[in-house]
């Protein structure tokens, strides 16, 4: 495994193919409050490239035509937050995008464990730390702990998207999951748009 560590916006010339892994990390979970500080991004090849942004600097056209390239999926693990944020902080329309989160729920439903920690130790038996998940991911410099940590959200995506693919299929459910992924992008609009305080799905 290689982490590559690049600051406010991807190098020229990068390609992850015709699918991405998606992550973000930020200052917490409120996308009016909470800055965006770090995007993971990996081509499913082991790699994992961390975009980190400071205060106030959220330019990154490169990543940005990334987000939005209609050609290429984005792998997501609960897609709406991260899509949310990216919308928020970069202006990016996300999209398309594919949501293990969502396949899990899916298809895994003899059991409410659909964390990215539950899905790699029962799907793949991979056992991930999720020790630097409190970390203060806004400082200057981030701990190779830390780089460790956010790597590992990405890293087993496009095998995780590959498994749950065959349980969608098994459970005939593949067409209601794209359905939902085609959907997620406006979920994440709508949350931007309804604020901290509403749900627009609310009764």
């Amino acid at each position: 495994m290689a982490i590559h560590l690049h600051e406010g916006d991807l190098p020229e010339g990068m390609d992850f193919g015709d699918s991405v892994a998606v992550d973000t990390e930020t200052m917490g979970l409120r996308p009016y409050r909470d800055r965006l500080c770090l995007v993971q991004l990996s081509a499913g090849d082991g790699d994992a490239h961390l975009v980190r942004f400071m205060p106030g600097e959220y330019h990154a056209p490169r990543l940005v035509a990334l987000l939005e390239d209609p050609a290429v999926v984005k792998i997501f693990h609960y897609g709406r937050f991260d899509i949310a944020m990216l919308r928020r902080w970069l202006g990016a329309r996300t999209a398309p995008v594919w949501c293990t989160k969502i396949a899990s729920k899916l298809t895994r439903t003899y059991t409410d464990r659909h964390g990215l920690k539950d899905l790699c130790r029962h799907l793949l038996g991979i056992e991930l730390s999720k020790e630097q998940q409190s970390s203060d991911w806004g400082a200057p410099v981030l701990a190779p702990e830390q780089q460790a940590y956010a790597a590992a959200d990405v890293l087993y995506l496009h095998d995780l998207k590959a498994r749950l693919e065959q349980l969608l299929e098994r459970e005939g459910r593949s067409q209601l999951a794209q359905a939902a992924f085609d959907f997620l992008p406006w979920r994440a609009e709508l949350d931007l748009l309804a604020g901290e305080e509403e749900d627009l799905f609310a009764h």
